[in-house]
Order: C-alpha cells, then structure tokens, then sequence
C-alpha cells in the first residue's frame, strides 16, 4: 500500500530533533514537523517518507522532453512524479505539483512492481522519475529503479542536484541517465530566486562526470535579465568545460513567465541561439535550445565533420545518420552517448495512462 514508510538517510541530534541528511538543507525537526519539501516528517520513531508509492499521475514522454538527447533517441519514457521539491524556485514551471502538499496532487498510486510493468507493457524503454524532483522520493524511486532493472528497462532522474554526497551515492546507483537542471552560474542567483546554494549542485555535476557512469546532461532555463548575460554565460562555460568536458551535453531553454515571476518577459528564441553559440566557441560540443521551434538549434551535429546526425523538429526526430555504436555514417567520429541502429519511433507526443496497483 501507497503512503508512509521509513526512511533513510536521517540521525538524531542530541536534543532529540531528528535531521535529516538527504539534501544540503540538512532540515533539523521534533516529532510531528516536515521538512522544506513537505513529504519528509519526523516521528518519534525515526524520519519518515510521506509520498511512497503516490504519484501526481504517469505519462508516455519521448525520452527528448527529459531532455535527454543522447540516451536512445525517439525512444519513450513511463514518467511519474509525486509532490513537494527541496528547492524554492520562484519561477518553477511545475509549481501546481512542486509547492503541493502529497494530499493534493497525488492521486494515483502504483508500488514499484507495477510501475515497471506498466512501462513493460507500454514497450518504454526507460523509467523517468521527473516532474518534481526525485531527491525527495528517493526511496521509492530506487525501488522502483530495481524492478526497472529486473525487467530490462533503464531508469532516468530529472533533478537539480541538489543532495547530500551519502544519499547522492546511494540514489545514482541505481540511475542509468541523468538530467541536472544547472539554474544558473550564481550563488547570488540560487539564494535569492531558489532558496538554495550552487556549489552542492556543482558538486553533484562534477561528482556524477567523474565517478559515475550515468549519461549526463544538463540543462539551464535562461531567465531575461536574471541569469543570461554574456558574462554569465562564458563562467558557466568555462567551469563546465573543466570539469564535465566538452561531450556532455547542454540546453539552453526558454522561460515563460509563471509561478511567483510571472512580471518577467518569455525568453527571446535570440538569446538562446546567443547562449548557444556562446557555448559552442568555448568548446562545447552539444549545446542545444529547447522549449522553442529550432530544429537547427535541437539537431546533432558531428563535432568532426560538422554533418547533420539527427534532426529534430521539437520531440520529433526527421533525420538519422548515426549508427549503434554511436558513430558518425558520414565520417566515422564517436558521438558520446547509448543509440541503437535505428532511433525510437515514439514520436513528439504524451500520452497520460493509468498505473494498476
């Protein structure tokens, strides 16, 4: 049954608050409080997950809207989310589930069983724990990545990055590709519009590339006037060329006004190509736009010869020149990712579906 169940990465303070050491908030709490993100509560007994096994409701994605461009193109993704998020973002796009309590969004429910054989049966090829962020629910989400595993699929986290070194270990064990929302390149930034830091999110990153063998890439929703100038940008390069590299791949993707920063303009499709391009003269090698109509700014190209690998028209894939072992068929250069010898055939669309528990 959905609900309440212990939970982990948690001690107990000498004066008998329990802190909980999942994220870099480190929440301290008595019997009976919750922490920032709502789902994790104190007991007497020990620090307990409130969302196991509810969810704000499950649906058929291209694995593109992740996004993730390099982990089995147009291939689908069986995503989920419950509530609650361990950041603040005053410009979050999924607020209605972030800043929600469990009890008010989460009403369809599914063990970890049939999560993965609901994906089973809908032919995804991955699991993606999204829409909030799955720090939170991180023991649901490992198990539902181990009957994921059981049953042939692969397992995606969409999260800020935002956790503490243990539970990060712990969670990413079981993950197979990752999507990290880098927020911006300021700790000014984290702190006044997120409630949170950036070197823990930069810790994550670097720790992820170095350490794991999660697919990682990352994303930045460029905000007018908030984080998307020019200097800004080139920082934001210059670390991520030192410490992920030039293969991991990049978005740039366009705000729309919403939540608590709703007196800001949409992002200009003309910053992005700026931000774009920005990062590609830095040396990055995939850097692309997304939440706009750009099929040259979301299409691979071969860093070696610079040919068109796979065309995109948003979630759609309209072109395909890259065979399994992830090589260009016109020069032969490695691209860094997991393709096949054909691409996915999902197509752009979502489809919402039912979970039987």
């Amino acid at each position: 049954m959905p609900g309440v169940v212990a939970g982990e990465w948690w001690h107990r303070l000498p004066d008998n608050r329990l802190q909980c050491d999942l994220c870099p908030r480190n929440c301290k709490l008595r019997a009976g409080q919750r922490g920032f993100c709502f789902v994790r509560e104190a007991r007497p007994e020990g620090m307990v997950l409130t969302s196991y096994g509810r969810a704000s409701g499950f649906c058929i994605d291209p694995i593109e809207k992740k996004p993730l461009n390099h982990f089995f193109p147009g291939s689908s993704v069986l995503s989920f989310g419950t509530a609650g998020c361990n950041l603040g973002c005053k410009f979050c796009q999924n607020w209605d589930i972030s800043k929600a309590g469990e009890n008010d969004r989460l009403t369809d429910w599914a063990g970890p069983e049939a999560v993965a054989r609901a994906a089973e049966r809908a032919n995804c090829r991955s699991i993606a724990f999204t829409y909030n962020d799955p720090v939170i629910f991180a023991e649901y989400a490992i198990d539902c990545a181990i009957a994921a595993h059981e049953r042939g699929l692969k397992t995606v986290a969409v999260s800020a990055g935002y956790m503490n070194p243990a539970a990060r270990q712990d969670f990413y064990r079981h993950i197979d590709a990752a999507n990290i929302d880098l927020k911006a390149f300021s700790d000014g930034f984290y702190r006044s519009l997120c409630f949170a830091r950036l070197q823990p999110v930069l810790d994550t990153l670097a720790w992820l590339h170095r350490e794991t063998q999660v697919w990682l890439e990352v994303t930045t929703l460029l905000i007018p006037g908030q984080n998307d100038s020019e200097s800004e940008i080139d920082r934001l390069c210059v670390w991520f060329h030192e410490h992920l590299g030039p293969d991991v791949p990049l978005h740039f993707t366009a705000f729309h006004p919403d939540f608590k920063l709703r007196n800001l303009p949409p992002t200009p499709p003309a910053a992005l190509r700026r931000a774009q391009n920005q990062a590609r003269q830095s040396g990055l090698h995939y850097v692309y736009t997304g939440n706009i109509h750009d099929p040259a700014g979301q299409s691979t190209r071969c860093p070696g010869c610079g040919q068109e690998l796979i065309g995109r028209d948003r979630y759609l894939l309209v072109d395909w020149h890259i065979d399994a072992g992830g090589n260009c068929q016109f020069c032969g250069a490695r691209v860094p990712g997991h393709f096949e010898s054909r691409p996915g055939n999902w197509g752009g669309g979502r489809q919402r579906i039912t979970v039987a528990s």
